[in-house]
């Protein structure tokens, strides 16, 4: 794997969520020892990506020039490829600028972005939810992949898991992560166990003091379950998991919802003021395990102890 993946407190990297991810955000899953990561146009207008990008390398730096034994974690940066994002020149170029050592690439596999940041030394992984689309971008020059299955928060998959990285297995020997309902760390484990370098999760950081979501929204969360999940392309064209009652409070039947197509995807105008990502809430099927809204460093400390307990209950009986 990838010295960039190396040495984190947890195999995790801590998804880029629409609206929610922030520079704080970012910065306290980096110190708690995993990668954390926001999506670029998070940062309105796009000047701000500057700004948070200064933040967060400043932020970092300093940290572990006070904690030389114990540094951060890298964090990363998702790009939108895809033709709604206007932006996506100036923001591959502004993490060309800072260096960003992680890239997530989504909705698109493009040469050009790869080869940016290449230039300096970065990672570049996009996720993909089919083994088509990983041969694809591995073709067009991406390090790794990150495999979002079924269960998944936003814009995931239907295949199983197990499916998923047994085939890209069968091919692909380079950085892989996993995405799909994974709010634990026996969840967290068992990525590893079928397969994949590391865990993606978003969801169970949703409800942490630092995102960049409604007290409501964080709330729901805590209150909610896998039932409550809903499989929906209407919202955005692409299909997404998203939470019933935040759909049924908008004034529509979660139960009947009809079918979009993809040219209603608008990323702009989700951020200002369409319902997806802003009052349509996305979530994955792993909810059920979360019960508080905590700190970022707690939730991490949670995830370590759940991980270090299965992997020595694994070990146990497989010994016995």
């Amino acid at each position: 794997m990838h010295q960039l993946f190396k040495n984190l407190r947890l195999p995790l990297i801590g998804s880029p969520m629409f609206i929610i991810s922030n520079p704080k955000m970012v910065i306290e899953q980096c110190k708690s020892g995993i990668i954390g990561t926001f999506p670029a146009l998070n940062a309105r207008p796009e000047a701000q990506l500057h700004e948070w990008l200064d933040e967060i390398t400043d932020t970092l730096g300093n940290y572990n020039t006070r904690n030389p034994d114990k540094p951060a974690a890298p964090f990363g940066v998702n790009q939108i490829v895809h033709n709604s994002n206007a932006r996506l020149q100036h923001d591959v170029e502004a993490c060309v600028k800072y260096k960003v050592p992680l890239v997530i690439t989504s909705l698109g596999a493009v040469p050009m972005v790869n080869d940016a940041i290449h230039s300096y030394g970065g990672v570049v992984m996009h996720d993909i939810i089919n083994n088509r689309h990983a041969k694809s971008a591995i073709s067009k020059g991406a390090d790794g992949l990150i495999a979002v299955a079924a269960g998944a928060g936003g814009h995931a998959g239907t295949l199983s898991p197990f499916a998923l990285i047994q085939e890209i297995r069968e091919w692909f020997d380079g950085p892989l992560a996993l995405s799909g309902a994974i709010a634990t760390g026996d969840a967290i484990l068992a990525a590893q166990a079928m397969g994949a370098d590391l865990a993606y999760a978003g969801s169970v950081f949703i409800a942490s003091d630092e995102a960049r979501a409604t007290q409501e929204y964080k709330q729901m969360i805590v209150d909610s379950n896998a039932n409550d999940i809903v499989y929906s392309n209407y919202f955005t064209g692409i299909h997404g998991n998203y939470l019933k009652p935040s759909i049924a409070n908008s004034g529509l039947d979660p139960d009947n919802l009809p079918d979009a197509d993809k040219t209603k995807m608008d990323f702009g105008a989700a951020a200002t003021g369409a319902k997806a990502w802003k009052d349509i809430w996305g979530s994955g099927q792993g909810i059920g395990a979360i019960k508080e809204i905590a700190p970022i460093a707690k939730i991490t400390d949670r995830l370590e102890k759940e991980y270090q307990r299965a992997k020595a209950r694994i070990c146990s009986k497989t010994l016995s």
